[in-house]
């Protein structure tokens, strides 16, 4: 399979690469000398860089128009929680997917995935949206709301 870089993907195309139920974003890549450590192996950081390469793409692509006419949101990380699976190395092909698995009121859980021909790590991110200035949270716009129960089977735990 010929993978389009910095691209998404379609469903058809995640499947071929062997992800099982395809997700709302994918990208590919492939693994760089400057990601690699000591050990040869792609550093942590690395993989967090993918993730938030990731994170943005999936606000501009799917959540950003729901805010035209008024503020823009700050959106920010609240925590994150990431599993290694298993370790990646040079010229490796990957794709990594975003989800958005769950909302509240101001925030959402976003699930996200790294496949490099079988699952190598996930990162789940709880994303809470404030108002231009930093001061006050900003809740949902009740359009993202149904966007991500119709298009990405996010529940509400509002």
């Amino acid at each position: 399979m010929t993978l389009r870089y910095h691209t998404p993907l379609s469903p058809s195309e995640q499947t071929a690469f062997g992800i099982a139920t395809p997700q709302t974003l994918a990208l590919a890549d492939r693994v760089r000398y400057a990601e690699l450590d000591i050990l040869r192996h792609v550093n942590n950081k690395s993989y967090m860089g993918w993730f938030e390469t990731l994170r943005v793409a999936h606000f501009d692509s799917f959540c950003a128009h729901h805010f035209d006419g008024g503020p823009a949101p700050r959106l920010v990380v609240r925590n994150a929680n990431m599993h290694f699976i298993r370790e990646m190395v040079m010229g490796e092909d990957y794709v990594s997917t975003a989800r958005v698995a769950a909302f509240r009121n101001t925030s959402y859980t976003l699930e996200q995935q790294l496949w490099a021909g079988d699952l190598r790590a996930t990162l789940t991110a709880v994303m809470v949206l404030l108002d231009p200035t930093g001061s006050n949270r900003l809740p949902l716009p009740q359009s993202l709301r149904d966007q991500f129960t119709h298009s990405e089977g996010a529940t509400s735990d509002a």
